[in-house]
């Protein structure tokens, strides 16, 4: 725990939390990896798919949303309030962001959008920060309040205005896109040139530069820009501490009750902005249902990140490429990352045994096996496993990081001001 002159200086520069991380130097070592198996594997099966620039456009697409929630669970998580409302919060984004977009213009539809969310992370807030009411039942009916409040308004909203029914709001204008003349279109020319790693490294700069939304940008710089003042000010040093330990941090003179405040409110404003992208960028319109459960993938995203924002990044854009792979020659790709995945499990053997665990070596080997099989007698997928494989994806890979997660120490833990004493 910090000493008083930590807390209270904003000079003090605290160490992310402990634990073994990988360097930044590493971490790209094993992007650059990972993308190089990938480029073997395209050059292999002929699945020139899996790292176009299209492909990529869309995973980024689908990535924002999810990594939106997830940044929002991460806020109110290291304060020490755990937010499965996230997915609620999503729904009155999309609802608020369209109602008010249609009528007074997108970016109009993007502030209120957030205020909706956020209003749904003060609920939150005064049910298990007040109230101290447990977090998972609070969340749990925000998430079902929002699903009522917004199908009890929208035949009053929409119904009577042009492309407006009782589950969709009218179209709403395009925020706008932009593509960075030159550079999109030589990168899609060196992409389409399937050379080993190099055309792959294009798909994957390509799909950043290519018809990208404006509130892209912004989630993207979101992602920095929480690790600063979570990880580099005396405000993130206070709120941590309220996560990891609230009793301490009181006695210091933090007020823990406006620090969690502050971070579940802000936690919902961010999840509002994941469901404004969904309902004025990835679709221009509200449509009931359109979350889709994202909140909770990006909760998953949040844990395999392990309560970091760069972390949280990777899971998201996991989940967003190949949720991508449902949209563009889903049954081909799909095959083709059976070989990937058939490799990568050879691979996790031989760490594995090289570590001296040799149980767990052949079972991983068995498994990479099997699924190299599964590849080499098959075609194509099953389109019900294209469907599955975002979210089997992420239980598999929350399952094989889980040994290396830290959660903030008080998290979801009930608090009364005082009760140090």
């Amino acid at each position: 725990m910090t000493t008083a002159t930590d807390v209270n200086q904003p000079t003090a520069q605290p160490a992310a939390p402990g634990g073994r991380r990988m360097s930044l130097p590493v971490l790209l070592l094993v992007i650059a990896g990972a993308l190089a198996l990938t480029s073997i594997v395209r050059i292999i099966t002929g699945a020139d798919g899996i790292t176009n620039v299209s492909q990529m456009s869309t995973a980024l697409e689908l990535a924002v949303p999810i990594g939106l929630a997830g940044l929002g669970g991460l806020w109110a998580e290291r304060s020490g309030v755990v937010n499965i409302g996230l997915e609620g919060m999503m729904i009155l984004g999309t609802w608020f962001g369209a109602w008010a977009g249609y009528q007074w213009g997108p970016w109009t539809g993007v502030v209120i959008g957030v205020i909706g969310g956020a209003l749904g992370g003060l609920l939150h807030a005064i049910i298990t920060v007040t109230f101290n009411v447990n977090h998972i039942v609070s969340g749990v009916a925000i998430n079902i309040l929002a699903l009522g409040i917004t199908r009890y308004l929208s035949p009053i909203a929409f119904v009577g205005h042009q492309g407006g029914s009782a589950k969709q709001s009218p179209p709403v204008e395009s925020l706008g896109q932009f593509t960075v003349p030159g550079l999109s279109d030589w990168l899609t020319t060196l992409n389409n040139k399937g050379w080993f790693f190099v055309s792959d490294i294009a798909g994957l700069l390509g799909g950043l530069v290519t018809d990208v939304s404006w509130l892209t940008l912004i989630a993207i710089a979101l992602i920095p820009g929480t690790w600063w003042v979570l990880w580099r000010t005396s405000f993130g040093l206070r709120l941590r501490s309220c996560g990891e330990n609230p009793i301490a941090s009181e006695s210091l003179g933090v007020n823990v009750y406006k620090y969690k405040y502050i971070a579940v409110i802000i936690s919902g404003g961010l999840a509002g902005l994941g469901g404004v992208f969904l309902s004025l960028v990835a679709n221009p319109f509200y449509l009931e249902g359109q979350t889709a459960g994202r909140g909770y993938i990006g909760l998953a995203a949040m844990i395999f990140g392990n309560w970091m924002p760069g972390g949280l990044a990777l899971g998201a854009g996991l989940f967003g490429y190949t949720d991508s792979l449902n949209l563009r020659g889903g049954s081909e790709n799909v095959h083709a990352l059976l070989l990937l995945g058939a490799i990568l499990l050879a691979i996790g053997a031989i760490w594995l045994a090289v570590k001296k665990k040799y149980v767990s070596a052949a079972i991983t080997l068995v498994i990479g096996v099997l699924v190299f099989l599964w590849y080499a007698n098959t075609n194509e997928v099953p389109t019900q496993i294209v469907s599955a494989t975002p979210y089997v994806i992420t239980l598999l890979v929350l399952s094989l990081s889980a040994q290396r997660l830290r959660m903030p120490k008080a998290d979801g833990l009930p608090y009364r001001k005082g009760q140090g004493k």
